[in-house]
């Protein structure tokens, strides 16, 4: 019974210190054999390893080392031990896997005795000692008062948490933040309680350097690495919190995912721990093999049981990750399938390192779970910060569908750390596992890369800011302006917005430039030449292309003297239409139509501009001969000072609409002029008003249209096109058909 305790216990945590801890000489007497026979049945298995490998031919005659024990001593040296070499005519690496696990397997009955007597290992009685039972009992019972200590800890700050929640919701802005980290730091006292407890015991009674006090001191230390790792997590998913969660995952998920996380670190650091404590004695290789194979596979169950019952949450967390790296998003969707694939090649890689003895590509494996998982956790977190500075709440940060300065920032941010572990990744992979590159080569390819990643990434860094600085500046137009289908026409550009597309052309072009011919340079290329020929280049096009040239100060000097704006209507003689965009030497036209017109500057002459500050519209309409005009005029008035409270038109009218006099006489009808002044915005639907009200109004005041044709004709009286259409800014210069 006090056996199998102790086995239960051994799988309760791990440290990395114990790793490097050796058994003392004493310990193979602990093991049930003495000297003599333990060094005998090591040599004895390493004898027929190599006997059987250099039969098959697959490695030369055995390191003839001292078998017998030496006269001097009296004792035998260690085993030889056996390199793992081939020849290139060697079996294939399947064939030459299943041969080693088949000596591995071999050793499965000699594992067993070593675990089944590891509670005589951890007997100190016959020293005046604890025994095995003892220990037992001790080391549970410090694990139970540190979790004990930690959850009664963690129940007194509850209510402290549960109002630090309510203040630390993402719609709080920036005031949020603290919460946060005062949530964080609570949580850590939990665990620094159990941390005080397993210091101080490990300190009092396992300061020794027996195995069983180092057992202990490891199992102590295994307990506070999992609650900092499980409570790292909890901050993250926050199960109980929901308003102080980090990621995109929903209560139950967040809750299963949590539990299993947690289970799974405590069964991967359990076997660390008995594996730590294994390999600090003297283990032979075959044994050690199998255990480490067992380990592997151990270790696959948990994380396939692992992958499959947290799905759900890992499907929720990566589809709110994938807003900024859509991968992520390929990988919640797929991670059925991505996630065992990964484990098995885990798994597989420590098979390969315990058979072989070669663990680069287990170490391989490791470091890019820890970096992509690091990965993951880094963009949780900065997600969660930026999220806090677009906050819905009044009063606090305002909302945007603008980019923000901190989205710039997280952005910049990214890339340097993904550019980080991308480089980590490769100098794994390329130089330690695939050999592509020497170690040498290596250092020497990134001493003169350095230079030219940190000048790209400056160079992104400077254009991700200057695009942000001169984003309120860029012109926008709508969908249904750019269609036609809207008449209200939005305020044209200012003179800044209109030259700001030129400007970041040229800003980009400089950045790009300067940031490609400092990294050529820091790889050695000489750039003298391409700078040499640019310059023959750019003379030979200004010599060669005159009329470019001419374009091009052209349109510098239609700019600098402000003759148009994006969202402008203009006529240039050639064509008119709305100033969509420009690049350096032409203009593009939107005509009212649908047709783009593409006019180089230097073809545009004289501009005239329907869109700047205000203009005056004025038509007749026809009356009957016998119309009281004074009683006409103050209808016009009335109907002007009604417009006035209209609210989709008032602030656009800068004179009212009034009656101006009798245009003229003809036989049977007076040809009334009227007028008003408004903004260039839209005075479309200001006419149209203006009619509307009459054509409604005036028959009720005895005022009646001229009767001699089906139609009143409107003539304006400022000469324009007559093309130009209803809702446009030069639409009053033609005709107009109101209905009697």
């Amino acid at each position: 019974m006090t056996r199998l305790f102790v086995c239960l216990i051994i799988f309760i945590g791990m440290t990395p210190a114990a790793w490097a801890q050796n058994l003392p000489a004493e310990a193979r007497a602990t093991l049930g054999l003495s000297e003599q026979q333990f060094d005998t049945l090591v040599r004895g298995i390493a004898n027929a390893v190599a006997d059987r490998l250099e039969a098959d031919g697959r490695i030369g005659p055995p390191v003839q080392a001292a078998n017998e024990p030496s006269a001097e001593t009296g004792k035998a040296p260690p085993a030889p031990k056996i390199v793992h070499t081939a020849p290139a005519n060697g079996p294939r690496p399947i064939a030459l896997l299943v041969e080693r696990l088949g000596i591995a397997f071999a050793a499965l009955p000699n594992l067993m005795a070593t675990l089944g007597d590891l509670p005589n290992v951890l007997d100190n009685s016959s020293q005046s000692g604890r025994s095995a039972g003892t220990f037992a009992l001790l080391v549970t019972a410090l694990v139970a008062f540190a979790l004990a200590a930690e959850w009664a800890v963690r129940r007194a700050l509850r209510p402290y948490l549960v109002r630090l929640a309510e203040r630390a919701d993402p719609r709080g802005g920036v005031k949020s933040l603290g919460p946060l980290g005062a949530i964080a730091l609570l949580q850590a006292m939990a665990v620094g309680a159990a941390w005080l407890i397993c210091d101080g015991a490990s300190s009092h009674w396992f300061a020794g350097m027996t195995p069983q006090d180092r057992f202990g001191a490891a199992i102590l230390a295994s307990l506070v690495n999992w609650r900092i790792i499980a409570v790292m997590a909890a901050w993250l998913l926050q199960p109980a919190l929901p308003a102080a969660r980090l990621c995109d995952v929903g209560d139950t998920e967040a809750r299963s995912l949590q539990l299993n996380l947690s289970a799974l670190v405590a069964v991967i650091i359990a076997l660390r721990t008995l594996g730590s404590f294994l390999m600090s004695g003297t283990l032979a290789p075959a044994t050690l093999a199998m255990f480490q194979v067992i380990v592997a596979l151990a270790a696959l169950t948990a994380l396939l049981l692992f992958a499959f019952r947290s799905r759900e949450a890992a499907r929720q967390w990566f589809g709110g990750l994938s807003k900024v790296a859509p991968l992520a998003g390929v990988v919640g969707r797929h991670w059925n399938v991505v996630a065992p694939i990964f484990f098995i090649i885990l798994s597989g890689s420590f098979i390969q390192a315990a058979v072989f003895g070669r663990p680069v590509v287990a170490a391989a494996m490791l470091l890019t779970l820890g970096l992509v998982s690091g990965l993951m956790i880094f963009e949780t977190l900065m997600q969660a910060l930026v999220r806090r500075f677009d906050s819905q709440l009044e009063g606090l940060t305002p909302a945007s569908n603008r980019v923000l300065l901190p989205d710039v920032i997280a952005r910049c941010v990214r890339v340097a750390a993904l550019l980080a572990v991308t480089v980590a990744l490769a100098e794994t992979w390329a130089v330690n596992v695939l050999a592509l590159v020497d170690a040498s080569d290596w250092i020497q390819l990134t001493s003169s890369s350095r230079t030219a990643g940190v000048t790209l990434f400056v160079a992104f860094v400077l254009w991700e800011l200057f695009k942000y600085l001169t984003e309120p500046y860029m012109a926008r137009k709508g969908a249904e302006d750019a269609l036609g289908e809207s008449d209200e026409q939005g305020a044209p550009a200012s003179r800044l917005s209109t030259m700001m597309p030129l400007l970041r052309r040229t800003a980009a072009t400089l950045i790009t430039l300067v940031a490609v011919m400092v990294a050529l340079e820091s790889f050695g290329v000489n750039i003298t030449p391409l700078i040499a020929g640019a310059s023959v280049f750019g003379i030979a096009i200004s010599f060669g292309s005159q009329t470019l040239v001419k374009d091009i100060v052209s349109g510098i000097f239609y700019l600098s003297d402000d003759a148009f704006r994006v969202g402008e209507y203009i006529d240039c003689g050639k064509a008119k239409g709305t100033v969509e965009g420009f690049t350096l030497r032409s203009i593009k036209l939107r005509h009212q139509n649908g047709q783009v017109h593409t006019i180089p500057f230097g073809q545009l002459g004289q501009i005239t501009n329907f869109s700047r500050d205000w203009l005056t519209v004025k038509f007749n309409l026809r009356f009957a001969r016998d119309t009281d005009i004074e009683k006409l005029r103050k209808a016009a008035k009335k109907i002007g000072a009604d417009m006035l409270e209209v609210p989709s038109i008032k602030n656009d009218i800068i004179a009212p609409f009034k009656m101006q006099g009798i245009a003229d006489i003809t036989g049977n009808a007076l040809v009334a002029r009227f007028k008003f002044t408004a903004r260039p915005n839209n005075p479309a639907a200001i006419q149209r008003e203006a009619v509307k009200r009459m054509i409604t109004t005036l028959p009720t005041l005895g005022i009646e249209f001229a009767a001699d044709s089906a139609a009143v004709v409107v003539h304006s009286a400022a000469p324009a096109p007559a093309s130009v259409p209803e809702g446009s800014h030069a639409q009053f210069a033609g005709p107009v058909g109101v209905g009697r």
